[in-house]
């Protein structure tokens, strides 16, 4: 009797152990799966809310400075020339941010419309009706400055577009421009079970502060 007992007992636990093995063999996966895409969601939404959070100190930087600037001095790179595009630019290489910078594709620093948008020229920006982000300053398309990221100098410099400052009408009881700034980002997966890139795109429009009353206006 003893013995039939210890058999059943034996048999019991090999069972236990076999449905245990494939419980595991189901669950483990889904676990795996499930902890690599709270990692990979939380980095990216960690680089959204960061490329959010650095287009808003640009275009903040950007519209306190109407009229800073020459075409030739946004183009220089130089850090002794003061241009209110690359000043944004500056500032969001400056920012404390999780993001890492050489993810950033480009930054635009542009004109915008009354959508908040890329303007297609300065006498129209009022009533221009782009709604679109996904353009190229260097096509001449668009009002704007753009920056790419220079790993060796760590910073932005200028790599297309034009827009002269002194076009900026940002005089006291006028209808005043406003300033967007965008920017463009590559997060790459880590895992490669959900993405390998993925694309943001953010941007921030203020309008440009009053000049003072003493200043020429147009």
């Amino acid at each position: 009797m003893i013995r039939m007992m210890r058999r059943l007992h034996a048999r019991r636990d090999r069972g236990d152990a076999g449905a245990v093995a494939v419980e595991a063999a189901l669950i483990t996966p889904i676990l795996i799966t499930l902890v690599f895409g709270m990692i990979e969601f939380s980095l990216l939404l960690r680089d959204n809310v960061s490329t959010t959070s650095l287009v808003r100190v640009g275009a903040r930087i950007s519209s306190a400075e109407p009229r800073v600037g020459t075409v030739a001095g946004c183009k220089s790179n130089a850090t002794t020339d003061k241009c209110f595009a690359q000043d944004a630019a500056d500032a969001i290489q400056r920012a404390g941010s999780a993001l890492p910078k050489d993810s950033i594709d480009h930054i635009n620093v542009y004109l915008a419309n009354s959508a908040g948008y890329p303007s297609g020229s300065v006498s129209g920006w009022a009533t221009d009706t782009n709604t679109s982000l996904n353009a190229n300053c260097g096509a001449g398309s668009i009002t704007c400055y753009t920056y790419t990221w220079n790993k060796a100098s760590n910073r932005f410099f200028y790599s297309g577009g034009a827009w002269d400052p002194k076009s900026i009408n940002a005089c006291a009881g006028a209808q005043g421009m406003a300033v967007g700034v965008s920017m463009f980002v590559n997060h790459n997966g880590i895992t490669g079970l959900f993405f390998t890139k993925f694309n943001l795109t953010d941007h921030a429009v203020m309008k440009f502060e009053p000049l003072p009353a003493e200043a020429p206006c147009k």
